[in-house]
């Protein structure tokens, strides 16, 4: 795409990041901190450039037949501009491209992949994040980022009318509803992210590998329980005395009944030790309980008093 001088100029010390052709001699420009609109000389203009910066408040886009207007609201003005019509999903790809990465929303490196609107909910996959914006408006500060790295599954559920994307983000899933002529591209578009970021080929894959959870801490110290340091251990030292001390069965010759083998005598022994420890276990949970119970009636005294201007 050939760039108007006016656009070089208007450059200044800055590079031309994605460019956009609106027909004929009309072109979007996205620079690392605006967008430039270029308008060729007409009948009933002459050629000009205008600039955008990305640090709007507000995003609104309303579409016509034919052409679409957007609408960007700073803190002390209004601007807009308009695209043709089969251009408005690729300049709101780079024009929040921009806006996102301006703000740090996301890394510098980072590329929005796709923006999905459906009615009131508009939907920006990246190639590290998802972020979902809820409202009239297009876009504002009042959104919500997933961050992949924070994926623990990825599901759809698909329906006559819309289909479900399940996006569990630390275990807690996040329902987005996308309708069906549009939910097989944003589908693609969500995996293909995810993949690439996880190094996966498939959703299966996909959900093996976030699913997976933290090296158990109990797996090196060999506790399972993983009690607390104040809580004292489930084998005291006299109970290993009195394990120690416990008399061993008879084997005389005369008796009928036949010695255990030591096989045997260490399982009753384990059996005899593991029940100790739950019953030891036991009472300092109740113990615990206890103490919560004092503390909880404490608290309720305190913000009675509280009440009473004390």
């Amino acid at each position: 795409m050939d760039i108007p001088d006016l656009v070089q100029q208007a450059l200044e010390d800055e590079e031309i990041q994605a460019g956009i052709s609106l027909g004929e001699e009309d072109t979007v420009c996205f620079t690392p901190t605006r967008t430039l609109v270029y308008r060729g000389e007409g009948l009933l203009s002459d050629e000009k450039v205008e600039s955008y910066p990305y640090d709007f408040e507000r995003l609104t886009i309303s579409e016509g037949r034919r052409k679409t207007k957007f609408t960007l609201v700073y803190t002390d003005e209004k601007r807009e501009f308009g695209v043709s019509g089969t251009s408005t999903d690729a300049v709101l790809e780079q024009l929040l491209n921009g806006a996102l990465r301006s703000a740090n929303t996301i890394d510098t490196e980072e590329q929005v992949t796709g923006v999905f609107r459906f009615s009131e909910l508009t939907l920006v996959i990246t190639e590290g994040r998802v972020l979902k914006h809820l409202g009239s408006v297009t876009w504002d500060n009042d959104f919500e980022s997933y961050p992949f790295g924070s994926v623990t599954g990825l599901e759809f559920e698909e329906g006559s009318v819309a289909t479900s994307i399940v996006l569990s983000v630390n275990d807690r899933p996040e329902r987005i509803k996308a309708p069906s002529d549009q939910a097989p591209t944003v589908r693609k578009t969500l995996e293909e992210a995810l993949f690439a970021f996880y190094g996966v080929s498939s959703l299966g894959e996909l959900n093996a590998t976030v699913s997976v959870g933290p090296d158990d801490p109990t797996e090196e110290d060999g506790s399972e329980l993983g009690l607390e340091g104040d809580i004292d251990p489930l084998v005291s030292d006299e109970t290993e005395s009195e394990e120690a001390t416990e008399p061993a069965p008879s084997t005389s010759a005369s008796s009928q009944t036949v010695a255990p083998s030591a096989d045997t005598t260490d399982e009753r022994g384990d059996i005899a030790a593991l029940e100790q420890q739950v019953a030891e276990l036991t009472a300092a949970i109740e113990q615990q309980n206890q103490r919560l119970e004092a503390q909880e009636a404490t608290i309720k005294t305190l913000i009675e008093e509280l009440r009473q201007g004390r």
